[in-house]
């Protein structure tokens, strides 16, 4: 089986996958989730001529020439308007968020009067609308103003709720099974034997998982036979999507795909021209679909960054599942690059006035968490990309997870 590229192998992850269900939660359970609905404003915001500053409210036609001196007949605040009838050269006082008195046309901000008990002197002339917010001056009932797709961060979910909004119709989360395989691991804080290591890619996916809208499902850990295999993947029977670390390549102690191809698995493929990240397989098994991961944790967090993350995130109903990337210049020079897509580990840099490059850190091993760790970035080097020198603009992604 050749290699696919990296763009290839996500075209294929991605193909055909559709949002799960809807579902409705309540507004302060939504945060994060995806909308399966078109929000449309069930009232107008404000509701109201609203005051956006202390003052007082005024007719402009008395406050034409100034200085000017108005009775003050009433207050307005907040929650509690004005019922009076305001009459030529009256005043009422005003809070920010009160509701402008239905004869007043303007706000005269306090800063520029002088009040002596009931009579305040307007220094300053105003126009006619001055500070003053109309009513359906953010937007009017009807308005759709949130699309379904739309993922609620707190500048959404807080207009959700200004729309009158209590319950949404958002898309099931996901269901991501995660299964670590191989003789060598163990559970951290966990005794081992010195030819043994600590598990830990599950714990960073299931962070990636649930940052892409998932929810994630720690399977443990299974040994090097089929029959152990064969356990774990059995317990992924609800899943949408079963992850499986390591053990997919064809040597002796490599059974992952064996065993779920005898479960029913149709492979669709299991090498990419990527670096790192070579030995990762993808197919389906029934309605579920199979990533396999490799077992190099650095390698499994990127690939996972790369074909995982987008892959939940267009099942959690996501409309924005493509790699993003921009680009930012070298702080070094860098080498030729190999006949598989390089993505670099890289750090960030900013200099005093504030230029930002971008430095691929020294060791690319893809077993170095450590390394990964400190990284911001990657560096996206194509397939036998040429050697660059310091200041050339490279295309970058983020490590968002």
């Amino acid at each position: 089986m050749s290699f696919l590229s990296v763009s290839e192998a996500l075209e294929r992850v991605i193909d055909g996958i559709e949002p799960r269900d809807a579902e409705i939660v309540k507004l302060g359970h939504a945060a994060h989730r995806v909308l399966a609905q078109d929000l449309t404003a069930r009232l107008t915001q404000p509701p109201f001529d609203a005051s956006a500053m202390d003052g007082y409210a005024v007719k402009a036609e008395d406050i034409r020439s100034c200085p000017a001196s108005l009775t003050v007949i009433g207050e307005a605040a907040a929650g509690h308007g004005f019922s009076g009838v305001l009459e030529k050269t009256q005043a009422v006082r005003i809070f920010t968020g009160a509701p402008v008195p239905e004869d007043a046309d303007t706000v005269v901000i306090q800063e520029v009067t002088d009040r002596r008990d009931d009579i305040v002197t307007i220094i300053e002339s105003a126009d006619a609308g001055a500070y003053v917010r109309p009513r359906g001056y953010d937007f009017h009932e009807g308005d759709v103003l949130l699309k379904s797709g739309t993922r609620l961060n707190a500048r959404t979910l807080s207009l959700a709720a200004a729309m009158d909004y209590a319950d949404l119709k958002v898309t099931a989360r996901p269901k991501v099974a995660i299964l670590a395989t191989g003789d060598e691991l163990v559970y951290p804080g966990e005794s081992r034997e010195p030819h043994q290591i600590v598990s830990s890619t599950p714990y960073g996916l299931a962070m990636l998982i649930e940052a892409a809208g998932g929810v994630a499902q720690l399977l443990g850990i299974a040994v090097d036979t089929a029959e152990s295999l064969k356990e774990g993947i059995s317990r992924a029977a609800d899943a949408d999507i079963l992850v499986t670390i390591g053990g997919a390549s064809v040597g002796d102690h490599d059974l992952v795909q064996d065993v779920l191809r005898k479960e029913g698995l149709s492979l669709d493929f299991w090498k990419i021209a990527m670096r790192p990240g070579k030995p990762l397989m993808y197919g389906r098994l029934g309605q579920k679909r199979c990533l396999g991961l490799p077992g190099n944790p650095v390698s499994a967090l990127i690939c996972g960054r790369i074909f995982l993350y987008p892959l939940v995130r267009k099942m959690a109903g996501d409309l924005q599942t493509d790699i993003p990337e921009t680009e930012l210049p070298l702080e070094v020079d860098i080498s030729a690059n190999g006949p598989r897509e390089h993505f670099m580990r890289a750090e960030l840099i900013t200099d005093s006035r504030g230029r930002q490059t971008v430095a691929p850190l020294p060791d690319q091993d893809s077993s170095l968490l450590a390394t990964l760790a400190r990284a911001d970035l990657l560096v996206v080097r194509p397939p036998h990309g040429p050697a660059l020198s310091a200041g050339t603009l490279v295309p970058v992604m983020t490590l968002d997870f």
